[in-house]
């Protein structure tokens, strides 16, 4: 059987589960998670591969109407994942109907000429009932066939497979078959202690937030030293960071240590400081600072 190839991106709304099913996938975390919409702000390239071949997948950005420089760099990141990319896999969310986001996504996508699948994810929120009611709204509204699936559950991935390696082109393996990101630890660190801010602080912070990894060294002991800036953009909003006496800090650190000496399979002392930014997100000069640039 000849070996496929090629790269797959996965598009969508916000909050539809793009992430979690790239990390499914994978069977790693390397893109943050998050009750909150808009939380992956990059594109992430993940590798998956098996006998049949190899998917580079990439996560992007969900697509939303942009309010300042950062949204308008997310919004960028998300459409310029559809260059080069030998499929387009549109997510959807059966918790929802088909809406006007989804409208528009759908169209642009046809627009670029590229195979492309429809998926529904998050079947696991549905009663069976309820679900094919909903895989028929969105066949009626889309013209195609739909995949559902649940990226959480890992239920139909197999027939998700299926499809992807059928569109796919014969090529070659691009990354080691032990390969599963091509992003720096630095980077997969900082969206760490970034998702745990996000989990902990609820409604209480905004998307005026940044991590930055200013420095990693290894100490003598073994033990991975790394300190790192958490950026906002008010005074307040670092008040509730820390916390009351730095417990929230504390608490933060504690939880993104755990994945971070996951990752790094080894100690790891997380050094933690907040500084304030004032309205970072609208100048384009301190987004690129942060990280988000090409």
């Amino acid at each position: 059987m000849a070996f496929k190839s090629g790269f797959a991106t996965v598009i969508g709304r916000p909050n539809v589960g793009k992430s979690t099913l790239i990390n499914t996938i994978i069977g790693e975390k390397i893109a943050i998670t998050s009750p909150k919409p808009q939380t992956t702000r990059n594109k992430i390239q993940s590798i998956y591969t098996a006998e049949e071949g190899q998917v580079i997948f990439v996560d992007t950005p969900g697509i939303h109407k942009a309010k300042n420089k950062l949204d308008e760099y997310m919004l960028e990141q998300a459409f310029k994942s559809l260059e080069g990319i030998d499929l387009v896999i549109i997510l959807l969310d059966a918790t929802s109907p088909f809406g006007h986001g989804d409208e528009y996504i759908l169209q642009h996508s046809k627009a670029q000429g590229l195979p492309f699948l429809l998926v529904l994810n998050k079947i696991d929120s549905l009663s069976n009932k309820m679900l094919a009611s909903r895989i028929t709204h969105y066949e009626e509204k889309t013209g195609r066939e739909i995949i559902p699936i649940s990226a959480k559950k890992k239920r139909n991935l197999n027939t998700l497979f299926e499809e992807i390696f059928k569109l796919l082109p014969e090529g070659p393996q691009y990354y080691p078959e032990d390969m599963i990101t091509d992003q720096i630890e630095q980077f997969i660190i900082a969206e760490m202690i970034r998702e745990k801010i996000f989990y902990l602080t609820r409604e209480e912070i905004p998307y005026g937030v940044a991590v930055k990894i200013e420095e990693m060294t290894e100490r003598n002991n073994g033990m991975i030293y790394i300190r790192a800036y958490i950026y906002v953009e008010k005074k307040s909003h670092k008040g509730i960071i820390i916390g009351k006496n730095g417990l929230m800090l504390k608490k933060i650190g504690q939880k993104a240590r755990k994945d971070v000496e996951k990752l790094l399979q080894t100690e790891v002392y997380l050094d933690l400081w907040v500084k304030v930014l004032k309205d970072w997100r609208d100048k384009p000069e301190l987004v690129k600072r942060m990280g988000y640039k090409e």
